[in-house]
């Protein structure tokens, strides 16, 4: 039997070492996924661990670039069927303790912001109708606002007090021509529409954070 050589010089032996060790990178990433994903180790050990085969992985990668332009293909060449490590190690790039951590940060940081403006908009409308803005395109814009805001939080339901009433106004304000007035009446009941979903509103806020 004749030896089949791999190699034909050092250089070609290096490159083979790295395509193992890219290899083995892939799968083990994989299994730790797995594993997480089984509740077979704890997120702190799974975090530790993953960050270092993506460290790893970063610097191999960086090494074999001309080589190996692609890991999709390099799978694929060598029958590697690890979606979990593809994704973990390509298209993340971070454990998935520290994915999900950066996306609930984001939600929340967003719903705290559509709030503010949800408040800034309740207010706002308030207050104009004590200024006596009553003409159909001074208050049609502000309620216009105050129901697009409420309707991007999405800690609020369909059916919320505030959506409604808002949606009715617009619909009453929208047959009526640009320079018409509401009546004392209207103004009063109104404001009292819109006192009242605040209230709603900010009483919906703690339990939508329970």
């Amino acid at each position: 039997m004749t030896e089949v050589k791999l190699w034909n010089d050092k250089r070609e032996r290096e490159m083979y070492e790295n395509f193992a060790e890219l290899f083995a990178i892939i799968k083990a990433t994989e299994k730790l996924e797995k594993a997480y994903i089984r509740d077979l180790i704890s997120p702190s050990e799974y975090e530790s661990e993953c960050q270092k085969l993506i460290v790893h992985f970063k610097t191999l990668s960086a090494t074999l670039k001309d080589t190996v332009p692609n890991i999709e293909r390099f799978a694929d060449t060598y029958k590697m069927d690890c979606p979990a490590a593809i994704y973990r190690l390509v298209t993340s790039g971070l454990p998935a303790t520290v994915e999900h951590r950066a996306t609930v940060a984001a939600t929340t940081s967003n719903s705290a912001s559509i709030v503010a403006e949800c408040v800034q908009n309740f207010i706002t409308s308030m207050d104009s109708l004590k200024l006596n803005m009553v003409a159909v395109d001074q208050v049609y814009p502000l309620l216009s606002d105050l129901s697009a805001s409420l309707n991007k939080l999405s800690i609020l339901p369909p059916d919320f007090e505030g959506k409604t009433k808002m949606k009715e106004w617009l619909s009453r304000l929208s047959k009526m021509g640009a320079a018409d007035e509401l009546t004392e009446q209207q103004s009063r009941q109104l404001h009292f529409d819109l006192e009242s979903s605040y209230n709603s509103f900010m009483a919906a806020l703690p339990k939508a954070g329970n």
